[in-house]
């Protein structure tokens, strides 16, 4: 199966990165060069653009797409180790940086992977499949109350609780091994009553997943990093399709812009705690209407920019 995943907010993507012909440009989630194409032809031959990912189709595809050109570096890698990947390329400093959060068209419509409930196929949901831990791992070896919190909090499921309990009882008797089998676990944990809005299963899948692939704490581990990593005026563009990860995203840029900790009845600021630069998008930029018709899985979507100041 080929590697296609529509780029979501693909031109306000680019059009927000403000790119120099000239400069170095990272995407963190290279999946198939949708976004990196782009950033790619309005680069000079002097211009540079290092694509990471962790997920060896992507890493395959892009390298077939991008990857002969001279000015383009593929690394198979998790962007939370962008310092090391550029401090080894002897990259000190970058002119952008693009993060489009979530899982690829690609890895929900590949059924051996286990991300969609569309499909019956082994529990797994691994970005990275050089890791261990497998959503069939956290199915069955999580506590009641750790898979509550992971479906309450990363799937914002109103019957977590219910979904939760039901998952332990029903491995008392047999290890839950496929996507389907959760699927039939889920509907019974949920009123039929309240199963019209979509599928049932879709946040508890959603869930397993951000926890499986760490994805929340590999952002937060990364956002301070990679606007250190911009060079003046440089800048930081990140696609979430989350609520968690968008709060996080806008809460690490307001930060940046603003790290005073005085209280505000100070007069003047003696922290001494200095701005990194600014917010670009004092509100998130989402898709269009026709964006939204065209591809369903934009609809979620939102685009910060953050532009660095030294």
């Amino acid at each position: 199966m080929e590697f296609e995943h529509k780029s979501v907010l693909l031109n306000e993507t680019i059009e927000g990165l403000n790119i120099k012909p000239d400069g170095i440009y990272v995407d963190g989630t290279l999946g198939g060069a949708g976004h990196s194409s782009q950033i790619l032809g309005r680069l000079s031959d002097k211009g540079r653009l290092i694509g990471i990912d962790q997920d060896e189709d992507a890493i395959r595809t892009a390298t077939e797409r991008i990857g002969s050109a001279g000015q383009v570096t593929i690394v198979r890698s998790n962007y939370v180790r962008m310092p090391q990947v550029l401090d080894e390329l002897g990259i000190d400093k970058v002119d952008g940086i693009l993060l489009d959060l979530g899982v690829s068209s690609y890895q929900l419509d590949a059924e051996e992977r286990g991300f969609s409930y569309r499909y019956d196929a082994p529990l797994d949901m691994r970005m990275d499949r050089r890791q261990t831990l497998t959503a069939k791992e956290i199915v069955n070896e999580y506590t009641e109350r750790e898979l509550f919190k992971i479906i309450k909090d990363y799937g914002e499921e109103q019957f977590a609780q219910n979904i939760a309990k039901h998952i332990v009882a029903y491995r008392q008797n047999k290890e839950i091994e496929t996507t389907f089998e959760l699927n039939e676990i889920i509907k019974m944990s949920i009123p039929a009553k309240k199963r019209q809005n979509g599928h049932p299963s879709k946040k508890t899948f959603q869930a397993i997943r951000i926890e499986c692939n760490r994805e929340l704490e590999v952002l937060r581990e990364s956002l301070d990093n990679m606007i250190d990593l911009l060079g003046d005026e440089g800048r930081l563009a990140i696609i979430t399709f989350h609520s968690l990860e968008d709060r996080m995203v806008k809460t690490a840029f307001r930060n940046a812009e603003n790290p005073c900790t005085c209280p505000p009845e100070f007069p003047m600021c003696v922290c001494g705690k200095k701005s990194k630069g600014k917010v670009i998008t004092r509100k998130p930029i989402i898709p269009s209407d026709e964006e939204m018709e065209e591809n369903s899985r934009s609809k979620s979507s939102k685009l910060r920019i953050f532009e660095k100041h030294i």
